[in-house]
């Protein structure tokens, strides 16, 4: 290989031709269920590893959410007769990091495999700005964004594992692949799969557990809410946590009173 070809000069990054995004309806029905219900009620449809371990809120405000479909960008190591960072300006322009923000569309998570690295900044604030600009709706990185200020301004939900001053290719990675199967914090991400991350971090629900899930994972909540609602009045927590026998006996009755499938007062 001579010294100025790089990855980017002899490689298109390697990418899926297609992929079917969620639906709206998908989307919508887990809009109003928490990363921990979606994880709990996964794991009891026998899927268990689907919480993205690492990745936190660069946001601390109350009630950061999105919902919405997976788009995926893979960072690898960088090897020097492949890809060593150096003119990585001009070699990034052609390289998948690029290629993933110009196929985002309203709606749509960015979800980053960079090895949980506390070196690489994935993305900052031109980047962001541009996903924002597209309409992405959310981005989730295993690893380091840089910009941090300009990036919590865009005001776009992000969930990372730190900040650093580098750029993406400065230091031990290269963006590689988007929009292709992704390891990101020991979870599997394809492109497509919803994404509901919140202030307890990121989980992974496949789209055809989405509906179904939703519509548990309300009643579940609902649940939740009364027994809060009835510890906060002085109940013992083994007659409302878990919610059986008298206690949810209690709240059907409270259901069918209001008649709206919630419980009264409940917030």
């Amino acid at each position: 290989m001579g010294e100025s070809q790089t990855y980017a000069s002899m490689l298109a990054p390697v990418h899926t031709a297609s992929f079917t995004r969620p639906t709206a309806r998908m989307v919508e029905a887990l809009t109003e269920v928490s990363a921990a219900t979606a994880c709990a009620k996964l794991h009891q449809m026998g899927i268990t590893r689907t919480f993205i371990d690492g990745p936190v809120p660069l946001h601390r405000e109350p009630n950061v959410k999105v919902t919405g479909g997976a788009v995926t960008l893979q960072f690898l190591p960088q090897r020097e007769d492949v890809f060593s960072g150096a003119s990585q300006e001009d070699a990034e322009r052609k390289t998948a990091l690029w290629g993933v923000l110009e196929s985002i569309k309203p709606g749509d998570v960015l979800v980053v495999s960079a090895h949980a690295s506390h070196f690489t900044g994935c993305l900052g604030d031109m980047l962001v700005r541009y996903f924002k600009l597209r309409g992405g709706a959310g981005i989730v990185v295993d690893g380091r964004v840089r910009d941090a200020a300009r990036v919590r301004a865009l005001g776009v939900p992000v969930w990372c594992t730190g900040v650093t001053p580098h750029y993406a290719s400065q230091t031990e990675l290269f963006p590689s692949a988007f929009n292709v199967p992704v390891g990101v914090g020991g979870a599997l991400v394809t492109p497509g799969d919803l994404i509901v991350a919140d202030e307890d971090g990121a989980v992974v629900v496949p789209q055809d557990k989405a509906v179904p899930l939703a519509e548990d994972s309300l009643l579940h909540q609902d649940r939740e809410a009364f027994a809060r609602q009835r510890l906060d009045e002085g109940g013992r927590l083994s007659d409302y946590y878990p919610l059986t026998g008298a206690g949810m006996a209690e709240y059907r009755a409270s259901r069918s009173v209001n008649g709206t499938g919630r419980a009264p007062s409940s917030p």
